[in-house]
């Protein structure tokens, strides 16, 4: 099941450590992944034994851009992986090379922050800095790579797109040094690439798309005779003004950023947002579809005879991101006439309290993939509000074209609609999930027999790794459409998982039997390797696409037969990418912490190092707290210790290289139970998984407890100040793009439902910026210049500096120019582990030994804190 997550603060976003996302810079839509490794790392020599700083990273730092040593300089310049994407038919799949990172001339190119969106307005295409730089085809029988003839150059690809026959591969050119924003065609017969048309918008989605037929696209392009974008004289013409009344409720007002500030930026963003859709073919001939408009959505029909678009309206928001706009959405006849309102919504200025909150009206509106023109969406029956004790909280409509009859219910839901999977007349899966209790439902429906009442397929909760079903499996249809893939006799489907277990993740195939529930698993991934299954290969569930990886084994493409012993057959061979870090140790460790909750934790060590010999580490700790409803679900294992070691540069084990033990996410869960609420013991939860994860590794000889520094990014960052505010258990603390002061956030924040005025006191004891004179050890802040994530303003580490720096503590604040959430400038990357490297230098692994009398007895004190404070959270 997805995870439920309608803040765009409650993950962060850019990679966790272990994350296999892809990285922040080239998110392909449509792509498989083989950044199924984060950015890795290369050529740099081995240090068997920790070696010393340099003398260049211990000195003072001066002006403009620093550098790291240059085994953290190898990891950021290293190869990375391609991205892939696998052909409808699953016989081909396109690599897509990863470049190096821009530089910071790149980054800093002209970008607009309008209602939410980054915006380059030279090419008129969401802002972004990385663009794959190779194409090339990968034939998966055979295992050979095909190259393309007539690629741009540079190809500066964005996005890709099989049509739906694999006669042709689409995708999106973005030159901002030409100005150039195109679709291009790769013929499959030839393996030649042409240019088919320019001049396309790209600021809202994708901007091109196939039509089921597979001989036109629907593109959206920059109007013709628009003229030069409003500019502003400089000159007000009044304030901006805002105003509320009494009556409306009690509303979520989340803390965004890149808002619209008044008329100026309204004009500006219209003008960059609208395009004109248009009908391209083969040979690149245009028509024009439909008149100009701000379209923030357009798909086309399965029987390509209609056209659902979602258009925004007027009034704008100096308060909410265009995501929350007047809309309005409609369908086209074949031709770009008006042929049906599908509805308008108002401006959404705020939801009910709760995370199960959701705007009223219709919801999530889309083509049922299996039919040939049929809209299917949700609409909430409570009002939005979770507060409402109703029985249906969510009802899942569905209208045929010619849309001339009333609108059929398709299911009726006690949970919130997360989704349809759908197969046939006789077959579809439909997903709900209520966020408070996390349960989760799926439910087995026949759209095209509404008398049949719906089946239960499954019901548990979505923190339950251990028992998670998988997600199903979809193919590609002959008009583009994902279907379930099912059995001949069409009476089972196939699941894809994870495999939580108490060994660790192990991802299986399953063959589900619809008539008597039962599993049998077709895959599962053994021992010494860490295998995912990606798609099956054929309608049979015969054969199987994987990949495998080991810790000292990248990961690579794997074609396996299954239901006998055939061994796999190699597709791909991406070298180690790290052969210095080759050696590197990793164990899954398993503690516990003092309430009775298991914890895990990746402890990593360098290359050559033997306890008995080299001593107790210096240790740099990474992690992220999650929160829980059940204190069974928080103690599961994550992870999985036959994963591929690999160092990215955004994490902790670059610093391996450098001589330090590393353990890498060990879980911060902070548990909930029933009625109570996670956060109202979250210090101390948090100090006392601390407390474990430290009692630990020194336990088994390995670390130095008086050498331990802490570290994390965005909810991770504040993590870090708490831990330094409520214990002394750390050296230093390193602190990325964080929030620190909650009443900036005062309308929830992560996975807190609750208002500041409804929580105060936890707002208040949550927030380190309150306790910034208990900070006793020294905390380098980072942050990006230019942070757009919901709640971490750069003023968030601004003030926190200040306040330490007021109260005479030991604080460092770096502001990385032209940065976001995620940094992306190689410069940017360099310094940031220049700054880091520096900072564990100085205050952790040449820190003066501490009095082990003094130092135990903070350690006791810090234990006893902890041991009361997770009495209280039981």
């Amino acid at each position: 099941m997805k995870p439920h997550a309608r803040r765009s603060d409650r993950r962060p976003s850019t990679p966790a450590p272990g994350s296999r996302r892809p990285l922040p810079g080239l998110p392909l839509p449509g792509v498989l992944l083989l950044a199924l490794m984060p950015c890795l790392a290369a050529q740099a020599a081995p240090a068997a034994k920790p070696a010393a700083a340099p003398a260049a990273a211990n000195a003072a730092f001066g002006d403009g851009y620093q550098l790291p040593p240059k085994p953290l300089q190898a990891i950021v310049d290293a190869q990375r992986p391609p991205q892939m994407s696998l052909s409808p038919r699953r016989d081909w799949m396109a690599l897509m090379r990863t470049p190096s990172l821009p530089g910071i001339e790149v980054v800093a190119q002209p970008e607009l922050k309008l209602a939410g969106l980054r915006i380059h307005p030279r090419v008129r295409a969401a802002s972004r800095f990385s663009f794959a730089s190779g194409l090339e085809l990968l034939e998966i029988a055979s295992g050979k790579t095909v190259q393309i003839d007539g690629l741009p150059s540079p190809l500066s690809l964005a996005s890709l797109e099989w049509s739906p026959d694999q006669r042709w591969l689409a995708f999106n050119r973005v030159d901002a040094a030409s100005g150039a924003n195109e679709v291009w065609l790769v013929e499959l017969e030839t393996r030649r690439a042409r240019k088919l048309v320019a001049g396309l918008n790209t600021v809202a989605g994708r901007g091109y798309g196939w039509t089921p037929d597979s001989r036109r696209l629907l593109v959206r392009l920059q109007p013709e005779g628009q003229g030069d974008a409003p500019a502003g004289s400089g000159v007000p013409t009044g304030p901006a003004t805002q105003e509320t009344r009494a009556g409306g409720g009690v509303k979520q007002i989340r803390t965004y950023q890149d808002l619209l500030r008044n008329e100026n930026d309204a004009r500006q963003f219209e003008y960059y947002l609208r395009s004109q859709l248009a009908m391209v073919d083969l040979t690149g001939q245009v028509a024009k579809f439909g008149a100009p408009d701000l379209y923030t959505g357009v798909s086309v029909s399965p029987d390509g005879r209609h056209v659902l678009t979602t258009r925004l309206q007027r009034p704008f928001s100096y308060l909410v991101p265009a995501s929350m706009f007047a809309r309005r959405i409609d369908v086209l006849d074949g031709n770009g006439r008006f042929e049906h309102e599908v509805a308008r919504l108002p401006l959404v200025d705020g939801l009910p309290t709760g995370n199960d909150a959701v705007p009223t009206g219709v919801r999530e509106v889309e083509w049922r993939s299996d039919a040939p023109a049929t809209l299917v969406w949700a609409e909430a029956q409570d009002g939005g509000d979770p507060a409402r004790a109703v029985e249906i909280r969510d009802a899942v409509f569905m209208q045929a074209a010619p849309f001339d009859k009333p609108p059929q219910t398709l299911a009726r839901l006690a949970s919130r609609f997360e989704g349809a999977h759908w197969g046939s007349g006789e077959l579809a899966l439909i997903d709900e999930f209520w966020w408070k209790t996390r349960q989760v439902r799926q439910w087995r429906i026949a759209p095209d027999h509404g008398d049949r009442a719906p089946e239960l397929i499954r019901e548990g909760r979505s923190e339950d790794r251990y028992n998670d079903p998988g997600k199903p499996v979809s193919v590609r249809d002959a008009a583009g459409g994902e279907r379930l893939l099912t059995s001949a006799d069409g009476g089972s489907v196939y699941f894809i998982g994870e495999g939580a277990s108490s060994e660790g993740d192990r991802p299986f195939l399953d063959r589900l039997d619809l008539a008597d529930k039962r599993r049998t698993r077709l895959f599962h991934s053994q021992a010494p390797y860490f295998e995912q299954p990606l798609a099956v290969l054929d309608d049979a569930a015969k054969s199987v696409l994987t990949v495998r990886e080991s810790p000292t084994e990248p990961a690579n493409l794997q074609r396996r037969e299954l239901g006998g012993d055939a061994a796999p057959v190699a597709l791909t061979h991406f070298p180690h990418p790290t052969p210095q870090l080759r050696d590197i140790k990793k164990e899954l460790i398993r503690y516990q912490r003092n309430d009775g909750v298991e914890l895990t934790a990746n402890l990593y060590l360098p290359a050559g190092y033997d306890a008995k010999r080299d001593g107790p580490l210096p240790m740099l700790m990474y992690a992220y707290p999650a929160e829980f409803k059940s204190a069974e679900a928080a103690s599961q294992v994550t992870g999985s210790p036959y994963e591929f070691n690999a160092v990215s540069y955004w994490g902790p084990l670059p610093y391996l290289a450098m001589g330090y033990a590393v353990l890498d996410n060990p879980t911060m869960p902070i548990v909930g139970e029933g009625e109570r609420e996670p956060n109202d013991t979250y210090i101390a939860q948090l100090t006392a998984s601390a407390q474990a994860a430290i009692d630990e590794v020194v336990r088994r000889g390995v670390v130095d407890r008086n050498r331990v520094a802490v570290s994390g990014h965005s909810y991770g960052a504040f993590m870090t100040a708490n831990l330094l505010a409520h214990t002394r258990l750390f050296k230093a603390g390193i602190a990325r793009s964080g929030a620190y002061n909650r009443t900036l956030t005062p309308f929830g924040f992560q996975a807190e439902e609750r208002n500041y005025w409804q929580a105060q006191s936890t707002y208040e004891a949550m927030s380190p910026f309150n306790f910034a004179d208990k900070i006793k050890d020294p905390l380098l802040l980072i942050h990006g210049e230019q942070d757009n994530n919901s709640g971490t303003f750069p003023i968030q580490s601004e003030r926190m500096y200040a306040a330490i720096k007021g109260l005479g503590g030991n604080a460092r604040l770096v502001m990385l120019p032209n940065e976001s959430h995620g940094y992306r400038a190689r410069e940017s990357i360099l310094h940031m582990l220049a700054e880091t490297n520096r900072w564990l230098e100085t205050y952790v692994k040449n820190a003066k030994p501490g009095n082990a009398k003094g130092e135990g007895a903070k350690a006791e004190s810090a234990k006893a804190e902890a041991g009361r404070g997770a009495k209280a959270a039981k």
